[in-house]
């Protein structure tokens, strides 16, 4: 028979495939040799073991066709894991990442999507010729010669029983050393299974966290009429900000404030939304949230449960995570992009103070979740906020960076009204109240040689977790508790986690205590004292952050910042 003139039932039309295709499923184990802090016994280990294994596995049977079909699953996850290192540069397919998916809205996908299309096309063109090539054999029911099976049985006899020996001699000579995380794809295969079992979880949250109380005492005056405001930022690294010394006016309202706290050393311990907003908005941080995420109920309940009418109003696109729920156990909940799919954070303000207005309780409690400077960063503001230009760049490449960090700094400067506008509405009310604003994480974009951009990279850099924390407390609270506010202003040089901190601060300036938070996290005690840095990392482990994968120019950058890493 023949295809385009070419006979494809010749004994070396049939074979290249049988020998090829592993060749080509190894090509993930090869990158990740050149991309990962590994040993080097660990690399080879990596690539002759599933090596020998894929040659094993073409040779089961004479339908070659059918062996690479049946291998499909092998080729996306080394097609998603390409795609991966072309986005972050390292690391093997994270548990976080798989969650991503799951939980990333349609459109942020699709904005992502468009950055990725020489990866894309790269992994199209390695992985479908073989596919088609493998479709004609099976429906054309050719078959592999049987001397051809003996030499792939042959050859992937010897490279596992090589593979084996470097095995034995990882597990000899390196500590920790796992195949669970070390090869690939088993170590995908697993996180894989991980994020399944983590979703799984997720869907029983509301039955297994229903007895969760946080049993709250008030110490204020239940006649004073108080209110207290969280806003929880996307994406806003505080490198950017001109409160910390950026050089750019991008915080031109809060600059001019003098009744603003800077905590000037925040980092925090995660640089994936779905593990730091519930950190922030929880007594969770990276040592406690393991399997007690599924558990714990979020700073709505604690407030609901002291009294407080509560809200949460979010300029995100629900996702069925725990910002989720944590948002519906607020009394009130709006996500205005269902109303207003092209709403910005400024709209959060107007909805902030018609709650206000129309609530007939002395003491409020509100949480505003910002889109902030999420990718694509030009979509996040409009024309007021527009002041660094050329801002049009869209592609996610290193020739852009001038344009992508013009587009992203305007979203500071939207960001900056946004803070200004509530604060300025909540001072004219003159009650006491506070306002705490501090980000998720933080964000890469082209910093230095690695090419990094984005965040939740499955290794974390320090702009990652770089982020601003600001307070502001009313006059008339200034007034009424000026020791809290003392000790706030003492704390704010010192190095702390807003992933730690933010909670117990919060419950502490509101006049809450509970058995269930750790008052030694509280930013407005005079006894709080700096902690060792973590990072919750893909296995929800909280390890050091010097040992979290940060890089030398990362440590550098936090020299530059007076932060310490350990």
């Amino acid at each position: 028979m023949k295809l385009f003139n070419y006979d494809i039932t010749s004994p070396f039309t049939l074979r290249t495939p049988a020998w090829l295709f592993p060749l080509l499923l190894i090509i993930p184990n090869v990158l990740l040799a050149f991309t990962e802090p590994e040993p080097a016994l660990s690399k080879l280990t990596d690539i002759v073991l599933p090596l020998g294994v894929y040659y094993l596995l073409m040779s089961l049977t004479t339908n070659v066709g059918r062996t690479v079909i049946c291998s499909l699953p092998l080729m996306i996850l080394a097609a998603f894991q390409i795609v991966l290192l072309y986005l972050y540069g390292e690391s093997i397919i994270a548990i976080d990442m798989f969650l991503n998916v799951a939980t990333t809205n349609v459109k942020e996908v699709s904005e992502l999507l468009g950055n990725l299309i020489i990866a894309i096309i790269t992994v199209i063109l390695i992985y479908l010729p073989p596919i088609i090539w493998a479709i004609i054999l099976l429906v054309r029911k050719f078959r592999c010669a049987r001397k051809d099976l003996r030499a792939l049985r042959y050859t992937g006899g010897v490279l596992c029983t090589a593979g084996l020996i470097l095995l034995m001699l990882s597990y000899i000579l390196l500590p920790c050393y796992s195949v669970r995380r070390a090869v690939f794809p088993v170590n995908v295969t697993a996180n894989m299974i991980e994020a399944i079992d983590r979703t799984i979880h997720t869907g029983r949250y509301h039955s297994l966290s229903a007895s969760y109380s946080y049993d709250p005492v008030m110490t204020h005056s239940r006649d004073m009429r108080e209110i207290y405001v969280v806003v929880v930022g996307e994406t806003s690294r505080a490198d950017n900000w001109q409160l910390y010394g950026y050089d750019r006016a991008t915080n031109p309202r809060l600059s001019e404030r003098e009744d603003l706290i800077v905590f000037r050393r925040p980092l925090s311990e995660s640089n994936t939304t779905h593990k730091s907003v519930p950190m922030l908005l929880s007594p969770l941080n990276a040592k406690t949230f393991g399997d007690s995420i599924y558990f714990t109920k979020g700073i709505c309940s604690a407030f609901n449960e002291a009294g407080f009418n509560t809200a949460f109003f979010s300029n995100q696109r629900r996702n069925h995570s725990f910002i989720d729920f944590y948002a519906y156990q607020a009394q009130t909940t709006d996500f205005i992009r269902d109303k207003r799919p092209d709403a910005l954070d400024l709209d959060l303000a107007a909805d902030l103070q018609e709650f206000i207005s129309r609530s007939p309780s002395d003491k409020l409690f509100i949480v505003l979740h910002c889109y902030g400077s999420h990718f694509n960063y030009r979509e996040r503001y409009d024309s007021s906020a527009r002041m660094f230009t050329p801002d049009k760049a869209s592609e996610a490449s290193v020739e852009n960076r001038s344009e992508l960090v013009n587009a992203y700094d305007n979203t500071i400067i939207a960001t900056d009204a946004l803070i200004d506008n509530v604060i300025s509405y909540l001072a004219g009310l003159d009650i006491p109240s506070a306002l705490f604003y501090t980000s998720d994480h933080g964000e890469d974009i082209f910093d230095d040689e690695r090419g990094r951009f984005l965040h939740a990279s499955p290794t974390t850099t320090f702009t990652q977790l770089h982020v601003p924390f600001v307070v502001w407390i009313s006059e008339s609270y200034r007034l009424a508790f000026p020791e809290i506010v003392n000790n706030i202003e003492a704390n704010s040089d010192l190095n702390i986690s807003t992933s730690r901190s933010l909670f117990p601060t919060v419950m502490s300036v509101a006049g809450l205590s509970s058995p269930i938070v750790d008052a030694s996290d509280d930013l407005s005690s005079a006894h709080y004292s700096e902690k060792p840095r973590l990072y919750l990392n893909d296995y929800n482990e909280a390890v050091p952050l010097a040992t979290a994968g940060l890089r030398k120019y990362d440590f550098e950058n936090a020299k530059k910042w007076n932060i310490s890493t350990k």
